[in-house]
């Protein structure tokens, strides 16, 4: 019987990319199913269609394979970047394996990226059900009060919506510096350094632990 597949989803499941990017690359025209160009929303069963990227095929059921990147400050998370910036792609380039990146962290952020081929793992670790805390070590060019780690703690307005209550502790406090730690389970784009803000605090080094 046969089962097909939406698009992005088979792509992701073979390593070539998050759902997400897979949908960038349907549309820009670079994925065909047996010949023609395929258009977003289009599936494939991988039993019987033939599904190539670039013009080359589509491999399934290979291994799956995990790495725990360092990604420094100054490196964009995506494997390619349109205005040439430094991105983490150059990072992993010598392991002969085709991987993409687990989420996001900054450019100005670092810290701990998972890199796979695994597109159902990577969905598992960023959908917010999936209950995955994230832990981030957030530098503050300042002291922080009572109230401000409380207006984080429950919940901050950003863009019209409400962030899901992080986890904060109070780590150290310097002359002129506090270092907070901050657990996410729901991570929006660059959402700490948001909060943050929210509540006047800037932050001067965030990493994912």
């Amino acid at each position: 019987m046969s089962e097909k597949i939406r698009l992005q989803k088979l792509l992701s499941s073979a390593g070539i990319a998050s759902r997400r990017e897979a949908e960038k690359y349907i549309l820009a025209g670079d994925v065909e199913v047996n010949g023609k160009r395929a258009g977003l929303g289009d599936s494939a069963d991988p039993k019987k269609d033939i599904v190539t990227y670039k013009g080359r095929k589509v491999n399934y059921g290979g291994e799956k394979l995990y790495y725990a990147l360092y990604k420094p400050r100054g490196f964009v998370t995506t494997m390619k970047d349109e205005k040439s910036r430094e991105c983490v792609a150059s990072l992993v380039e010598g392991i002969g394996d085709r991987v993409y990146p687990v989420g996001r962290l900054d450019k100005d952020s670092e810290g701990l990226l998972i890199m796979t081929n695994d597109g159902d793992f990577a969905n598992t670790v960023m959908h917010p059900s999936g209950d995955i805390a994230k832990t981030y070590r957030v530098s503050i060019r300042s002291m922080v009060n009572e109230d401000q780690l409380n207006r984080i703690a429950t919940g901050i307005e950003i863009e019209g919506k409400m962030t899901a209550p992080p986890k904060v502790k109070d780590l150290t406090e310097e002359k002129g510096r506090t270092v907070l730690e901050i657990v996410l389970y729901e991570v929006r784009k660059r959402e700490i350094r948001k909060m943050c803000d929210a509540v006047g605090l800037e932050v001067i080094r965030l990493k994912r632990r």
